[in-house]
């Protein structure tokens, strides 16, 4: 009797294990679907670029040229800046729904002031559709141009981001640092991934580059030359990505484009680690 209760024990052991394996087998794919669902990676190709209201290096005005810029680098997201709405300067052109039309991107302006019968201010230029763009004033001189955030808000393989373009002051330091610390309380907040990208007109190693990597990543780790065009010699032109740990760097360069505009456009790739399936509040 001893020897078959061993042996009894024996099979009931051998159908344990072999039932486990094959609910395993039963259940792995979908735990792994779950894993890619709460833990993925969205890596995008960012262009920051300051188009000088279509004016080029040499003199001439023309759209299609930065359009063929932009749309060699097949970017994901651009930031762009010193754009021009509807001015008798560029023939009363609306030249972010003719950038949006020539590149099969959508488009959205965020004004800064009246000019020239028009309106003068930045865009943004998404793959995806723009949910909606706000914008938000700047510290400044109520005399001068008065300097902007526009922040656009997208919904990519469904992880909702904030992507803002920005021109920071280009004479004054004080008011730049003034600038950047705004942008800290702006959008260096909250668990929603941010990119803000634009002409900084700051040195990589300036208090105002320095009060922003308090909080956020910087795309570029060394300079990188953008300004002037024809023969750059200074980093004027920045991507950064909040919060800082949650993304990767892939690569960054700056495009050889010395005639389209007086600012040579700055390309990052960049990767953000999601880790829930839900849609970041």
């Amino acid at each position: 009797m001893h020897w078959m209760l061993i042996l009894f024990v024996r099979k009931m052991l051998f159908l344990a294990i072999a039932f486990a394996s094959f609910a395993f087998m039963l259940r792995s794919p979908l735990v792994l679907a779950q894993e890619q669902e709460t833990n993925s990676t969205i890596r995008l190709r960012v262009l920051s670029y300051n188009i000088h209201h279509g004016r080029g290096t040499d003199g001439k005005i023309d759209l299609d040229r930065l359009a063929n810029v932009i749309r060699s680098v097949d970017p994901d997201l651009v930031a762009v800046q010193e754009v021009d709405q509807n001015t008798r300067r560029n023939g009363m052109v609306n030249q972010v729904e003719t950038l949006a039309v020539q590149t099969s991107l959508h488009g959205k302006f965020a004004k800064q002031i009246d000019y020239d019968g028009g309106e003068y201010g930045q865009a943004v230029l998404s793959k995806y559709p723009i949910e909606s763009l706000e914008v938000h004033w700047l510290p400044g001189d109520p005399i001068r141009e008065r300097r902007i955030v526009g922040v656009a808000e997208i919904l990519i393989h469904k992880t909702r981001l904030r992507f803002a373009t920005t021109h920071l002051h280009h004479s004054r330091a004080d008011l730049r640092e003034k600038q950047a610390t705004e942008l800290n309380r702006l959008l260096a907040c909250g668990s929603t991934p941010v990119i803000i990208a634009g002409d900084f007109n700051a040195k990589p190693a300036s208090l105002a580059m320095q009060t922003l990597q308090a909080k956020w990543r910087i795309a570029t780790t060394e300079s990188m030359h953008t300004f002037p065009a024809r023969s750059p010699n200074r980093q004027l032109d920045y991507v950064a990505m909040y919060p800082a740990n949650s993304w990767r760097i892939v690569e960054s360069e700056v495009l050889d484009e010395p005639v389209a505009s007086d600012h040579r456009p700055l390309l990052v790739e960049i990767e953000l680690e999601t880790h829930s399936g839900s849609l970041p509040k």
